[in-house]
């Protein structure tokens, strides 16, 4: 048994070391799809709507922020559930036909990262020293203006944001089974190739793409140790 499993390893290793074409092609396509689905998670979503409800006052407000950091621990399976609803040919999206395609899995994805992402944006601009924009708008700044200059002065805080619904949506596994069917060479992802092929027995394969997994799990928390002390990484070699 213990030989088995060493010869599935060295396989694992030889079909990312020869970048075997369906590895990197699963890889690539779990990339693409957790930055296609954080680019609009944060910058049409998060960022815009974090910084909006930080700097306004309305009835309700503590109350918004209290259900979106609940948000945080919803289940991808939940929102897969969701999306699902939604999207299917019942559901009011379904002439959009995105269902079991990469569209449906983006948005799906969106859907899981956003409270992440909003509620870490609201963190980080509460963070900043309160002097910061009232000295901006006493100089004479505008109100987008002092936005800006509080976005930059907490933008640590905002790219963690940024990392941490990349990191979500590249490992989750609920939404893209869910929606996107784990159609090969379509919409199969690192996590949903892992399950089906740990299912068939494909060890090799499974285990390849489970140390990619865990690489990109690496670099990403990497990412955010790097931002949280406000370092460089080769800082941390000195």
């Amino acid at each position: 048994m213990e030989n088995s499993f060493w010869d599935a390893f060295v396989e694992a290793l030889r079909l990312i070391r020869t970048l075997d074409p369906e590895v990197m092609e699963i890889t690539w396509r779990s990339l693409q799809l957790a930055a296609s689905s954080s680019t609009i998670a944060f910058f049409l979503i998060a960022l815009p709507l974090g910084t909006l409800i930080h700097f306004n006052r309305f009835p309700g407000k503590r109350l918004v922020i209290s259900t979106i950091q609940t948000l945080f621990a919803m289940p991808a399976v939940a929102v897969g559930l969701i999306t699902y609803t939604l999207l299917s040919r019942s559901g009011p999206f379904g002439d959009l036909e995105w269902y079991l395609t990469p569209a449906a899995i983006v948005f799906g994805q969106t859907l899981l990262i956003t409270p992440v992402m909003l509620g870490l944006v609201i963190s980080a601009l509460n963070a900043i020293d309160k002097a910061i924009p009232e000295t901006a708008t006493a100089l004479g700044a505008s109100r987008f203006q002092t936005y800006i200059i509080c976005i930059r002065e907490a933008k640590f805080g905002i790219l963690t944001a940024l990392v941490m619904g990349f990191g979500r949506a590249v490992s989750e596994v609920g939404v893209s089974m869910m929606v996107g069917g784990n159609i090969r060479e379509f919409t199969r992802t690192l996590t949903t190739a892992i399950a089906l092929e740990t299912s068939k027995g494909e060890r090799e394969l499974a285990l390849a793409l489970g140390i990619i997994l865990i690489l990109l799990a690496f670099v990403i928390n990497f990412a955010l140790l790097s931002l949280q002390y406000r370092k460089l990484p080769w800082h941390y070699w000195k």
